[in-house]
Formats: C-alpha cells, structure tokens, sequence
C-alpha cells in the first residue's frame, strides 16, 4: 500500500513510517523544512513538502495515496489560545483529507485520545469528548468517522495520556521537561489518578494494523499500560534527575494542569481481542529508567 503520512518526524510519526516501510509499504510523508524531510528522506520515505495549514497539499498527498495516516498536531501548547489553534488547524487538515477519500473505500487512520470515564478504565465503546480545553479534537475525528458513510475506511487510534520511546514522550516527557525548569518532580494532586500509556514503536503496529484492516467508523485504543500512578512517574522522574518529588498545583502545568489531575485509566482488551495487537516493549516506568541527568 502506498500511503500519506502527516507528522511523520514525532514520536509516533517516526515509529509509524518505520513499521510501514519494513512491512512491504511505501509511504509519502509532509514534511515542512529541509531537516523533517532529510530525516524523512533518510528513513527511506518520499517527500512532500508543505505544512498542515496548505489544505491543497494534503489533498495532492491524499490523491496520491492508497491511504492516510494523519499523526501531525501543533507543538506549542503554552497558552489556551495556541492549544485552541492547533485542534483548529488539525480539524481542517482532518476534514481536507477525508473528503478527498470519499467514495473511494481507502483507509484513513487519525489519532485521537483515549475518552476519560469516571471510577473505570475508559473502552473503545466509550465516546470522546468534545466539550472542555480538546473537545474540538473529538468532533473532528467523530466527523471523520462519519464519512464510514460516504465510502471512506476511517478508523481513530485513541492513544493514552504518554507514548513513550527511551523515556521521552507524552504527559511524562512534559512532567520531566517541567522538572528539569523548575527543580522539582511535581505532580497535581494527590498523585494516585492514572495515566494509561503506550511505547511509540507498539502504537505503530497498531496503526499499521488499523490500516491495513481495521472496519470504517471504528476506534481502537493503543493502551499498553492501563494506568500508572502520577506520584510513581514523578518519582522515578525525581530519581533519574535527582530532583525531590512534591505535590504541585494544576496551574503550574498550564493548559494541561486540569487533565494531567484526572485520574484517566484506559482498557485495549477489545482492540486486543479483535485485530491481534500485542504490546511487547517496555512500560512507562521502565522506559523512563532511560531519562539522563
């Protein structure tokens, strides 16, 4: 299959291109500077230059594709307002893309994350939601759903709180970034909610699985771990950059300060069960054993 990838440098996005092309796919990826498309170059993808905001450019790469993979999400999420333009921005990259695939039964593959429930794990059944700070993520990718409908393969993959790769990524790459600022391995609250996570290179089978097979209009959760303790991240966080470890408040974490206090737990047995995915790489906390002073 030849497929379109947006955000193929990140942390998902690398992982992603390197599944595809080492399981007999070739793949065409945006790339919006000279270095995303020499790393991307270099992986062993074509190049197709341009950014999330050139609607026309995702169309050509849409055109050109037996399907989509659209990973790419805005990077400045310092303010509200910044975090706010990049679920704008997403949602008419989403919109461009699938209509472009209508009627056509090609596959298009977007991320999302995984809903939070209250007192349980989170399911696939489970809707997103789409009101509060990221509501507008969970009515993009719910349009994109709908075009199941009018002929178009959609699938979500609803990705946990951290996707990590050697102690990078996620909420704990952003509580570690955090630490190393400010002195301490803070966390909000009392530290017992959960964040469900993944490792970066088994959320890339998934999506490979999600394409290649997955039902239109469907939603698949990428959840290695159901859930570890904040308060358990922190301290192997304090421990790795021999920081102390202390309850902080919300608003140190900015915009993310109210969801990183959620306790958010995420189940993937139905994911599991249904497109044979396994997780076999190592989990949140011993991943972040590789975080370096």
């Amino acid at each position: 299959m030849h497929v379109f990838i947006t955000g193929g440098t990140g942390t998902i996005g690398s992982a992603v291109v390197a599944e595809l092309l080492n399981n007999g796919h070739t793949v065409l990826a945006l790339a919006r500077s000279d270095g995303s498309a020499q790393t991307l170059g270099s992986a062993g993808a074509k190049v197709l230059r341009g950014d999330m905001a050139d609607l026309d450019v995702l169309r050509s790469g849409a055109a050109q594709s037996d399907g989509v993979i659209s990973l790419a999400f805005g990077r400045d999420y310092s303010s509200p307002d910044a975090l706010a333009q990049a679920i704008t921005e997403e949602s008419a990259a989403l919109a461009a893309l699938g209509q472009e695939l209508v009627g056509s039964d090609r596959p298009i593959v977007t991320v999302s994350g995984t809903p939070w429930v209250p007192e349980r794990a989170s399911t696939e059944a489970d809707p997103l939601p789409i009101d509060g700070p990221v509501g507008g993520r969970g009515r993009s990718v719910n349009a994109l759903l709908d075009l199941a409908s009018r002929g178009v393969r959609s699938t979500a993959v609803r990705m946990p709180r951290t996707v990590h790769n050697e102690g990078k990524g996620g909420f704990a790459g952003l509580l570690t970034d955090q630490a190393r600022r400010t002195g301490v391995a803070g966390y909000p609250g009392d530290g017992t909610q959960r964040w469900p996570a993944v490792h970066a290179l088994d959320a890339a089978v998934l999506f490979r699985l999600a394409l290649e097979s997955a039902p239109a209009g469907t939603a698949w959760h990428a959840v290695a771990d159901e859930g570890d303790a904040v308060r358990d991240i922190a301290t192997v966080v304090g421990r790795r950059l021999g920081l102390p470890v202390e309850a902080v408040s919300e608003e140190t974490f900015g915009p993310f300060g109210p969801i990183f206090a959620m306790d958010q737990p995420a189940s993937s047995t139905h994911t599991r069960d249904a497109l044979g995915w396994q997780p076999t790489h190592p989990g949140l906390l011993e991943d972040l054993e590789n975080i370096q002073p």
